[in-house]
């Protein structure tokens, strides 16, 4: 019974753990619950364009900024994190994949990163485009 209970855990802990190796830990790909979420929590919605893989500017604010802990704990107190990915050297679900583009062409973005704040009814509140050392003083502001 107890290696049995163990696979399950171990094929479960697997498949989950893939699910959430996409986006960064505390982000989520999936734009629409993201939308749901915020909508209920009265949240605002962060979405990072982002090459995550290649892109030095968005390697950068995620080291510089999104791993900081002053940072997470204003994302899980304030905000809905969306990660919208453009990788060169991993694959995304195709789902995903055409979320990202369209989301992309929605939002106008022509490079990266490309940070986008939308209040809890997903209305454009503000963005930046680039890396900005004191992007979170400004997303703090906009957030209010």
């Amino acid at each position: 019974m107890k290696l049995g209970t163990s696979v399950v855990a171990a094929v479960l802990s697997l498949a989950f753990g893939s699910i959430g190796m996409a986006a960064k830990p505390g982000w989520t790909e999936n734009f629409a619950e993201a939308q749901k979420r915020a909508a209920y929590e009265k949240k605002h919605v962060l979405l990072d364009f982002t090459g995550s893989d290649w892109c030095g500017w968005c390697i950068k604010i995620d080291r510089e900024v999104f791993a900081k802990a002053d940072f997470k704990e204003f994302g899980e107190k304030s905000l809905v994190l969306v990660e919208v990915d453009f990788p060169k050297s991993k694959a995304l679900p195709s789902e995903v994949k055409a979320q990202n583009e369209a989301l992309e062409r929605k939002f106008a973005v022509s490079g990266y990163p490309t940070l986008v704040l939308l209040n809890s009814q997903g209305k454009e509140v503000k963005r930046w485009e680039g890396f900005k050392s004191e992007f979170l003083d400004e997303l703090k502001k906009a957030a209010k």
